[in-house]
């Protein structure tokens, strides 16, 4: 059976929809960096899941071709992450989309190294005429955040946030937003498939101790 994050690292990936603390570990992933509104049609939010969704699956499927990855295990795509912020906004103000900043993001396999990161870069250029020339391989030591499961649309994600907030701030924390820890978003469902009241997203704030 493949490997799945979701399911073998639930308190990172399947929080309950109330805020808790968890410490993240060092993460490594396939990364696009963007401004922009993400809903806008042929935008460069786009064509980042066009680059990060080809690079990823060139791994996964990497064991069916010549090419060997030492360490390789069948496992399944994690889900799309994304780091964001809005320049002179502390948090996020959700009405203005066009100031959004953004690092589109899907984890990597342990086994990926930055060569084979490389090798998949090269493999989609070649064979899916993708230019990548802006994905890069992240490495993100996240460390100590509150989260939790947010269910609905994406626009009522302040009501969540809200709670995450007083929620830390009563466990003796205060956000510890920065250019390096950023307001993270995991998606669990597919927008294109899902209606907005059921969209699962982990959303995840960096903190520390008063």
């Amino acid at each position: 059976m493949a490997f799945d994050y979701k399911k073998e690292y639930k308190e990172f990936y399947l929080p309950k929809n109330k805020p808790s603390i968890v410490d993240v570990p060092r993460m490594n992933y396939v990364a696009v960096r963007g401004k922009g509104d993400p809903n806008a049609a042929d935008g460069d939010y786009q064509r980042a899941m066009s680059i990060l969704y080809a690079v990823s699956f060139t791994i996964k499927m990497s064991y069916k071709g010549d090419h060997r990855i030492d360490g390789y295990f069948e496992y399944v795509v994690p889900p799309l992450e994304g780091f964001w912020w809005q320049d002179g906004v502390e948090g996020i103000n959700y009405a203005d989309k066009s100031g959004f900043n953004w690092v589109s993001a899907i984890r990597l396999p342990e086994f990926v190294a930055p060569d084979e990161f490389k090798w998949a870069i090269g493999e989609v250029e070649r064979k899916k005429g993708i230019d990548c020339s802006k994905a890069e391989f992240l490495t993100v030591d996240e460390g100590l955040c509150v989260q939790m499961m947010h269910l609905g649309s994406y626009d009522d994600e302040p009501a969540s946030v809200a709670l995450m907030d007083a929620y830390a701030k009563e466990s003796g924390y205060v956000l510890d937003l920065s250019d390096t820890r950023r307001h993270h978003e995991i998606y669990l469902s597919d927008p294109r498939r899902c209606a907005a009241d059921k969209l699962k997203t982990v959303i995840r704030h960096p903190i520390r101790k008063v």
